[in-house]
């Protein structure tokens, strides 16, 4: 189908050639299909790799050098009340969240996706894709929706243009010209934002649960059926989130690094959420939410503000949150796959995560004045712990960057060589999960990723708790490559 062709130009064959030599890894990275020498941008990845693990190769060398400086330091700030205050509390946090981790692969592996129900059994669905500016996209996103395994009869499919500036709105026509009856397009009178783009998808659906799916995603044949499915087994069921991975891994390399990333944070973090019915946001790109709980909470959503302004950011957490609030079950449904842009650019990442780290800090917030009460009927400490997991991290940024900045004018070598160890270490966890589900090659990344984000990004967080209340979508405007 046109579907699975699309998505099938955005995967690689999985490497199964597993060595314990370094040499015959990185050497595997030129000659695999995934890094091909002959590919100008395929070259420059294999090189980007290689300066990865000779950069952590000799952090290791020099930790090993510097391991009495590092024994000294550890001494003197153990002598000092400051330096004793931060190594205790520093202490402390590292035990909870090892202890946390654990807990965390536990659910894990008790999650288990629910398997699609039969034709009969499933729900009407109404399907909402509002699109700003995404030109031919908008037409990929739609055909691949029409293309779904569902009864036709139980969809119904409803696109919005945002108010966009492109052609966003002929190839929506082309695709109602082409799908007839299947598809209901709306224009907005000029661009409001995409939270008041679904608001009118709501208010026009008539499915008993409503599918939300950016304008820039694809899905898979079987994707919509799995998303619902546990609408159907579990009648406490308020939202469901989609397994998202990443669409344009092609195009450079941050969407590489991203689609690792997106792995361990859906696939693994969201697999353990949802074994303890607490998901805590349902992605933009691809969920699912009962009509009666979206309609319960819907003037809440379209006039929720922060800090006296309207909220035009993290539509899809404020939304989880909401229903959470309800006593719902929020669920993830690793079988249900989206495939969707993420940036290729620096400009164009940092300024997603400032809106995802914003729209934390603000649903953190909200979460707090719920979670220690009693909103549900079963048990809460499962969601009270994934909160103040989340909180831990919001509430330390500040203190970890003071010590960051101190370390690094005091000792820099100290500095990068065990920062970079860390990464080594840490980072091993995501590689691995990632070789053992998608593919080896590729896996690598995860150790580029870590330090780009430990040098580059590291100031997302301080930088979004000081700006929460400022609004707009930061990345809407930026030029694309479709």
């Amino acid at each position: 189908m046109k579907t699975e062709k699309i998505i099938s130009k955005q995967q690689t064959k999985t490497n199964t050639n597993i060595s314990n030599n370094i040499f015959y890894l990185i050497n595997s990275f030129f000659h695999s299909k995934y890094i091909s020498l002959k590919k100008p941008k395929d070259l420059w990845g294999g090189i980007v790799l290689l300066c990865t693990f000779l950069l952590m190769i000799d952090a290791a060398y020099l930790a090993y050098i510097l391991r009495n400086d590092f024994s000294k330091f550890n001494i003197e700030r153990m002598n000092s009340t400051l330096g004793l205050t931060f190594i205790v509390i520093a202490g402390i946090l590292s035990l909870f969240k090892v202890s946390f981790f654990i807990y965390t692969l536990y659910r894990y592996i008790k999650y288990k996706p629910v398997a699609s129900v039969k034709d009969k059994e499933l729900p009407t669905c109404t399907v909402i894709v509002p699109a700003y500016n995404e030109g031919k996209q908008v037409w990929d996103t739609l055909m691949s929706l029409v293309d779904s395994d569902y009864p036709k009869e139980k969809l119904q499919l409803i696109a919005i243009d945002d108010g966009s500036a492109d052609d966003t709105w002929k190839w929506m026509q082309n695709a109602k010209k082409s799908l007839g009856n299947r598809l209901s397009i709306y224009q907005q009178p000029e661009n409001q934002g995409k939270r008041h783009a679904l608001y009118r998808g709501f208010n026009l659906g008539k499915g008993d649960i409503f599918i939300t799916v950016d304008s820039d995603s694809i899905v898979k044949s079987d994707t919509l059926r799995n998303l619902v499915s546990p609408f159907i087994s579990n009648k406490q069921c308020g939202a469901v989130a989609g397994n998202i991975r990443v669409l344009n891994t092609k195009k450079g390399l941050l969407p590489k690094m991203l689609n690792v990333s997106f792995a361990l944070s859906f696939d693994f973090v969201r697999s353990a959420e949802s074994s303890l019915n607490s998901v805590l946001c349902t992605p933009g790109a691809l969920a699912a939410y009962k009509s009666d709980a979206v309609f319960a909470c819907l003037p809440e959503w379209i006039n929720q503000t922060f800090m006296g302004h309207p909220s035009d950011i993290g539509e899809d957490r404020a939304l989880t949150n909401m229903i959470l609030k309800q006593g719902y079950h929020v669920l993830f449904q690793r079988n249900a796959y989206a495939y969707t842009n993420v940036p290729e650019k620096y400009r164009g990442l940092y300024k997603m995560f400032i809106r995802w780290s914003r729209s934390n800090v603000r649903e953190n917030i909200e979460m707090s004045k719920y979670v220690f009460k009693n909103f549900k009927k079963d048990t809460k400490i499962g969601t009270r712990l994934l909160f103040i997991s989340q909180s831990l991290e919001i509430i330390m940024s500040y203190p970890f960057l003071l010590f960051m900045i101190f370390f690094v004018l005091t000792h820099p070598l100290l500095f990068i060589s065990s920062t970079i160890v860390s990464i080594l270490i840490l980072s091993t966890f995501p590689a691995i999960f990632y070789a053992k589900h998608y593919n080896l090659s590729e896996s690598f990344w995860a150790y580029t990723y870590s330090i780009l984000y430990t040098f580059s990004l590291f100031w997302i967080t301080p930088y979004a708790i000081a700006t929460a209340n400022k609004r707009g979508w930061l990345t809407r405007d930026l030029p694309e490559i479709k």
